[in-house]
């Protein structure tokens, strides 16, 4: 576990990007009827609809681990490649905004946003003890009722308004608040995920699990109360709010998905120990193209599906039928790929760019 690369983090990605992609394919493959419940029209879509929840949060959390991972492989000019990278991955989401209009506008914030500017700022971040790190998650969850007040963010964010660029702050508002994953609270995942990296390293996993555990029951406990209190108005409304959207994010719902992230983390984690997870087995390979599998399928399902006549097309079983090829293709091609070190891929920019 002291390898400058653990197999089970890429696995962990490749999972990630599996689930990513089933949670947005199967929505825009499926012609759903709007009068009936989602849930009762399709529970098995809906149900791994939910598990792509964890999608995000891990891409996040490992973002900030291979921060650390990073910052010991690499002895100088670690700063400058710091921030190189962290260009680049922002750029790949920028660039994802003008492929995509039918989601994003120019200014919209999505999850490469995001882990764009937490490696980007990474220099500053670094050189934070753990518990500081620790602290400043804390601060950005507790922040995101305050801020969602203080802009009167809606409790239910619709794709329109997470694209709108005329309100007050344009699309620095849209970073901040009410972008698809914005800094409050999202940035604070990132940061926890330096502090689990640096773990690792030490062969800890004991700390992992408190971590996990600490989320798991404040994200319950909120909840509760949440559920307790029932709808109202107010600040701490939104502290306590849990839904299954997390457009806006509040605490409750970013604690529990963190909390599944590292337990999924300590389950991969056991695996490699064992020598269950293999560098040329399929979860590796998709791990290590995660980034290049985030961009086609994105364009190739949200954009190129419309001229198709394949938006929104198709009963359930048809779509998540369609989903179960594509990810077949995605890890054979990736096991392909990984022969030629994913050449020309945005991987292997992000090398030849980042450093």
């Amino acid at each position: 576990m002291t390898s400058a690369r653990l197999l089970s983090l890429d696995a962990l990605r490749g999972l990630a990007v599996v689930l990513m992609m089933e949670q947005h394919m199967a929505v825009w493959l499926w012609r759903s009827d709007p009068g009936v419940s989602a849930i009762a029209q399709a529970p098995v879509l809906m149900a791994l609809n939910g598990l792509g929840g964890l999608a995000a949060p891990t891409f996040i959390t490992l973002a900030g681990a291979g921060t650390s991972f990073l910052a010991r492989s690499r002895t100088t000019g670690l700063d400058a490649i710091l921030v190189r990278r962290g260009l680049v991955v922002m750029g790949f989401g920028w660039l994802l905004n003008l492929l995509t209009p039918s989601w994003f506008s120019a200014g919209s914030w999505f999850v490469l946003h995001l882990m764009g500017l937490g490696i980007l700022t990474a220099p500053l971040w670094r050189r934070l003890s753990d518990r500081s790190l620790l602290i400043g998650q804390a601060l950005l969850l507790l922040a995101a009722p305050l801020v969602q007040h203080w802009l009167a963010t809606p409790e239910l964010l619709l794709n329109d308004r997470m694209r709108r660029l005329d309100l007050a702050g344009g699309p620095l508002r849209l970073a901040l608040a009410e972008g698809q994953f914005p800094i409050v609270p999202w940035l604070g995942l990132f940061l926890g995920g330096i502090v689990v990296g640096r773990w690792l390293q030490q062969r800890r996993t004991a700390p992992i699990l408190r971590m996990a555990s600490v989320l798991l029951v404040t994200g319950v406990a909120l909840a509760a109360v949440g559920l307790r209190l029932g709808p109202h108005e107010g600040v701490w409304h939104r502290l306590f709010q849990i839904r299954l959207s997390f457009y806006p994010a509040t605490p409750a719902i970013v604690m529990l998905l963190q909390s599944g992230t590292l337990l999924l983390l300590l389950g991969a984690l056991a695996l490699e120990r064992r020598g269950r997870i293999d560098e040329r087995g399929w979860l590796v390979p998709l791990g290590r193209a995660s980034l290049t599998l985030l961009l086609v399928h994105v364009v190739v399902f949200r954009e190129v599906t419309r001229p198709l006549g394949a938006w929104q097309a198709f009963s359930s079983e048809v779509a998540l039928g369609i989903v179960a090829i594509w990810v077949i293709v995605c890890a054979l091609a990736a096991r392909l790929w990984q022969r030629v070190g994913y050449r020309y891929g945005a991987e292997w920019l992000l090398r030849i760019f980042g450093g």
